[in-house]
């Protein structure tokens, strides 16, 4: 006697990947997720190989995730995809301390960062 399995977070023409702890702040994260929003797969995985930015990298990792869970686990259209969603949030801060004048110390914020990204099979119009 199991547990029920859990009904899909999502429709059936879409797959979904979680980074869930990704080193950095979501700010700068969501920069990156706002260049993918809304383009084909492959462009957006072409956009995130070349970008200067240093999220780029992880990024590019949840959306290949993405795609390769919609093309086994769904089996969706490769070509037909589309970043439905990429919505950025907090995750955990590490707190650590540093040595400063006069025998003082100072807290350093390590923040880490959650993505989740949604990729839709879109029919040919």
């Amino acid at each position: 006697m199991g547990k029920q399995a859990s009904p899909r977070k999502v429709a059936d023409n879409e797959a979904l990947a979680v980074g869930t702890t990704i080193r950095g702040s979501a700010q700068k994260l969501n920069l990156v997720a706002a260049l993918i929003r809304g383009r084909k797969a492959e462009d957006a995985l072409n956009i995130l190989s070349f970008s200067p930015k240093a999220m780029a990298v992880e990024v590019r990792k949840v959306l290949a995730s993405a795609i390769a869970n919609a093309e086994n686990n769904h089996n969706l259209d490769v070509d037909a995809l589309v970043v439905a969603e990429a919505s950025v949030g907090k995750s955990i801060s590490m707190k650590r301390f540093t040595p400063r004048a006069r025998g003082r110390s100072s807290r350093i914020i390590k923040p880490f960062s959650r993505v989740r990204i949604v990729v839709r099979e879109q029919q040919e119009a």
